[in-house]
């Protein structure tokens, strides 16, 4: 791919300085020149920008992160259909048509520079034909084809992200699109954000998706209560201050020394680099909304439930196949990412894309951590996994942990340098156990291109995790996708099974409390 100061169809800053015919007198000469050279210099700068350092630590050697989201489409895929639909959206964000540069010479940092963008070159469609009609084993296939992608590494001679089109049927769908991008280029939560502003709605092609809309917020209290307003606004402020305290010195200990008990899930040193599997189940979101309305909580509280339930069901049967009990206080901590950026919303990056102005001064990873426990015990009443999840999200959400490690890590970049902030995120996920995170899908059916979308299942791989679990809804369904060390967890589907049916004795177990 040529490097060229201008990507086409996108124009951003000034414009560059024609070129004038040439002056007969050499003063003139020199003065064109002059100006030229001016020229360039600012096209240039206005077309490079700084890599924050969190792109940076995706990078790193146990930090080299993807993201892989696999698309079930209602249809065979129409490739020139999708070549037309990214050059018009997505190869239009300055992510997105911008390479990397990670040689700090000549006093520059590291930096992302545009470049043109060549979709043909960022589209992959394997030769690959099922046996039969035999679905399974074209689920079979699929399976193997995304675990490959999880073993090799992208192209950094232009942008790292591509899109590989498997266009045989399988159980879920008619064809499949994976989208795989490199993390430097955003946190997951815009990433899929700015991947859902590519859609439409299959009821009105020209509609973005429609996603749930936020709580609203309490309203203020009346005048009498006032007082007793400010005193129970007093005491949050203790028990913020409090929990942030207690989560420091609790991240402190992990990066020092304090590491989770050892577990199937625990992935030997250097889990980042063996061979990942990735595999997805659906469950019913209608199910989760059920136990939600009836323990007065949130989706997210029963999520976390759920999969405190399924891991605990999981590592109870592997114990007992080795004639062992399930060890008590067994401590397993997920790592959450947390953009710290507010993500922008789908409306605003589809109109960026369309009119071609979009700026990275908004975008990027601005990453701060939390650390989940999870939970693991066989309780006789189900219903305690969501109690136990509920607790602890709560919990969560009364710190400034997020903020603190946020802050931290950029101190440690500043004065420490790049390595030293790579081995301190190493040294935390490395003590902990897993990867959780919940996404926000369309509330309607969407189509990608004019091609209807079956199911969304999201992951990440290239982290120090031998575990990743990723839960995403879609319209009444949920997916949840699992990334696993191969070495670590050689049944994910057994896993997988473990969460259909822990959320089914979680929801029989409803009418008896209720």
């Amino acid at each position: 791919m040529e490097l060229r100061r201008r990507p086409a169809g996108i124009r951003t800053g000034r414009g560059g300085i024609e070129e004038e015919e040439e002056e007969e007198e050499s003063g003139g000469r020199r003065r064109e020149g002059r100006e030229k050279n001016i020229g360039e210099m600012m096209e240039e700068e206005e077309e490079e920008e700084p890599m924050s350092p969190a792109a940076r630590l995706f990078h790193a050697p146990h930090f080299n992160c993807h993201i892989i989201a696999i698309m079930g489409s209602g249809k065979e895929i129409d490739i020139d259909v999708l070549k037309a639909g990214i050059r018009a959206t997505l190869a239009r964000h300055p992510r997105f048509c911008s390479i990397q540069v990670l040689d700090e010479t000549e006093g520059k940092k590291a930096r992302w520079v545009r470049t043109d963008v060549e979709v043909e070159k960022h589209l992959v469609i394997p030769d690959l034909h099922p046996n039969g009609g035999d679905t399974s084993a074209a689920d079979r296939l699929l399976e193997d084809y995304v675990a490959s992608l999880g073993r090799s590494t992208m192209d950094a001679s232009r942008p790292m992200w591509e899109f590989h089109i498997l266009n045989f049927p399988t159980s879920e769908a008619a064809a499949v699109a994976v989208f795989r991008v490199h993390h430097s280029l955003g946190d997951g939560a815009s990433l899929m954000s700015l991947l859902l502003a590519c859609f439409r709605k299959t009821s009105d092609p020209d509609a973005l998706p429609s996603l749930p809309g936020p709580h609203r917020p309490p309203r203020s209290p009346p005048r009498a209560l006032r007082p007793l307003a400010l005193l129970r606004r007093l005491w949050v402020t203790l028990v913020l201050v409090w929990n942030t305290l207690v989560d420091v010195a609790y991240f402190v200990a992990t990066s020092i020394f304090l590491k989770d008990t050892p577990t199937p899930f625990k992935g030997a040193e250097g889990t980042e680099f063996h061979p990942k599997r990735f595999v997805h189940r659906t469950i019913s979101l209608h199910d989760v909304k059920a136990i939600k309305n009836a323990m007065h909580c949130t989706i997210n509280d029963v999520l976390v439930g759920v999969t405190s339930a399924s891991l605990s069901r999981y590592l109870s049967r592997k114990y007992g196949e080795s004639g062992q009990q399930l060890p008590e206080n067994i401590r397993m901590r997920s790592t959450l990412l947390v953009n710290m950026r507010p993500t922008p919303t789908i409306h605003a990056l589809a109109a960026a894309m369309e009119e071609g102005n979009t700026s990275g001064d908004k975008w990027g990873n601005l990453l701060g951590y939390l650390l989940l426990p999870f939970p693991v015990a066989l309780y006789k009443d189900p219903l305690d996994y969501v109690r136990k999840g509920k607790s602890m999200a709560d919990r969560k959400k009364n710190s400034m942990e997020a903020l603190f490690t946020y802050r931290s890590g950029a101190v440690v970049f500043k004065y420490c340098g790049f390595k030293a902030a790579a081995a301190l995120s190493h040294r935390v996920l490395s003590n902990t156990t897993l990867s959780f995170s919940n996404i926000v899908g369309p509330i309607e059916e969407i189509e990608f291109y004019g091609h209807p979308m079956v199911y969304l299942a999201p992951t990440v791989c290239g982290h120090p995790h031998a575990l990743t679990v990723t839960l995403m809804s879609y319209m009444n369904t949920m997916k949840v996708v699992l990334a696993v060390d191969e070495l670590a967890i050689p049944d994910p589907h057994q896993l997988l099974d473990d969460f259909a049916d822990s959320l089914e004795l979680i929801k029989e177990a409803l009418p008896r409390r209720t």
